[in-house]
């Protein structure tokens, strides 16, 4: 736990003016820091998912950058929103998040398979990609107006996904302008 609350980026700091390299350092340290097996197995299950397509259209530099600076972004959004928290902000979500905006423009009508609950039996069904990833985003969007302002907002950086998001889907929407011209 110290290590996390030594490189991990608190939003407290974010406006420290003697604290703002180390904040950037910290920020981008916190994108390869994970809260446990299943916090890092999600990640990479919705990285799988949805990033190889990404990566496919954009490429791999421009990926790296956009991966990296959704990351940054996302975790500044959260602090944004909570700059009093002394709570480590850690995790790659936020740049996944990014990633799903990024797909939701670049490929609107794809389909994902996905496992679906009806009463008490498991199926795969293939939805469509923008109605998971739209559902998923309310949801975030939901839980973050519910848990602002509580001091415990569940372990999880709403916001960050928010952001990164959003960033996501405007980067997708200006790669996508770009490559018509």
């Amino acid at each position: 736990m110290l290590f996390i609350y030594k490189h991990a980026f608190i939003p407290y700091f974010m406006f420290d003016k003697h604290m703002f390299v180390d904040s950037l350092v910290r920020a981008f340290n916190s994108l390869f820091m994970h809260g446990g097996f299943f916090h890092i197995l999600g990640n990479m299950w919705f990285l799988w998912i949805f990033g190889d397509n990404v990566e496919d259209k954009m490429g791999h530099v421009n990926y790296l950058f956009f991966y990296i600076i959704g990351g940054l972004v996302s975790i500044f959004t959260q602090g944004l929103v909570a700059p009093h928290s002394h709570i480590p902000l850690i995790g790659a979500s936020g740049a996944i998040s990014a990633v799903m905006g990024a797909y939701l423009m670049f490929f609107p009508k794809a389909r994902i398979l996905t496992l679906v609950i009806i009463f008490f039996f498991l199926t795969f069904l293939r939805i469509p990609a923008w109605f998971f990833i739209v559902t998923w985003f309310f949801i975030q969007y939901f839980n973050g107006i519910l848990w602002m302002g509580s001091a415990s907002m569940g372990g999880v950086a709403w916001f960050a996904h928010i952001g990164g998001f959003i960033f996501g889907a405007i980067l997708g929407k200006i790669f996508i302008a770009k490559q018509r011209l």
